[in-house]
C-alpha cells in the first residue's frame, strides 16, 4: 500500500488489471446461473476468518454500521421522494427493516459495496468481483443489495434460496437497498439520468421484495 506523498494526499495501490465489462440488468437480471454464482460467492466470503485475510487484523473500522444509523437520513429521503415513489410503502419497509431482529450469529465478512458496478462480465457471464474498499465484518445484510440492483423477482428467489437467507436478514437487506437507493436518487437523479434509472429500479425492486 502506497502512502501519501509528492502532493498526492491519499493512500494508493497498484492492482492487477481484470478484463471484462460491468454487469448490467439487461444481461443478467433473469439469469438464475448468475444468481447462484453471486450467492455462492457471498457464502464463500462469509466462511473466511479474519486471520485468513492478510493484513486485516490491523485494519481499523471493519465493524459493520447498523442500519438504524441511517434512520434520520433515510426518513428525510423518503419525504423528499414523495410523489416519485410510494411513500407509505417505503415507510412501512423502512420501519420493518430497522425493527427486524439483528444478526445474532458470529460476525462474518461482507463486501460492503456489492452492486452491479463492482461486478465484471466476460462474454455475458460473471467473471470477477472488484472494489473491496468497503470490506468489513459483522451483519452481511448490506450485501443483499445486489438482489435488488441486478436481479428479477425469479432470479432473486434463486439467490435467496441458494444463500439460505432468513426472513429478518432479508428484511434488513431490503432496508439497505432502500436506504442506499434513496441516498443516491435524491443526490444525483436530477443531474444524472443513468443513476436515476438505476436507483429507481433498486428502490422499486426493494419494495417488491
Amino acid at each position: 500500500m502506497g502512502e501519501p506523498d509528492f502532493g498526492y494526499p491519499w493512500r494508493w495501490a497498484v492492482s492487477r488489471w481484470l478484463e471484462g465489462e460491468v454487469a448490467t440488468v439487461e444481461a443478467l437480471a433473469d439469469s438464475s446461473a448468475a444468481a447462484v454464482q453471486l450467492a455462492e460467492f457471498l457464502a464463500a466470503l462469509q466462511q473466511f476468518r479474519s486471520e485468513d485475510v492478510r493484513g486485516m487484523e490491523a485494519r481499523e473500522g471493519l465493524a459493520d454500521q447498523p442500519l438504524a444509523g441511517r434512520d434520520r437520513a433515510t426518513r428525510a429521503a423518503i419525504a423528499q421522494a414523495d410523489g416519485v415513489f410510494d411513500t407509505t410503502a417505503m415507510t412501512e419497509l423502512w420501519n420493518a427493516a430497522v425493527s427486524a431482529p439483528g444478526w445474532d450469529r458470529p460476525p462474518v465478512w461482507f463486501h460492503g459495496d456489492f452492486h452491479t458496478g463492482n461486478l465484471l462480465t466476460v462474454d455475458g457471464r460473471l467473471s470477477a468481483v472488484i472494489d473491496f474498499g468497503g470490506l468489513g465484518i459483522g451483519d452481511p445484510a448490506c450485501d443483499l443489495t445486489i438482489a435488488f440492483t441486478l436481479m428479477s423477482a425469479d432470479s432473486r428467489a434463486t439467490f435467496r434460496a441458494t444463500l439460505d437467507v432468513d426472513d429478518a436478514t432479508w428484511t434488513r437487506g431490503r432496508g439497505w437497498a432502500l436506504a442506499t437507493g434513496l441516498n443516491a436518487y435524491t443526490a444525483y437523479a436530477a443531474v444524472n439520468p443513468r443513476v436515476a434509472a438505476q436507483t429507481t429500479r433498486q428502490i422499486t425492486e426493494a419494495l417488491i421484495g
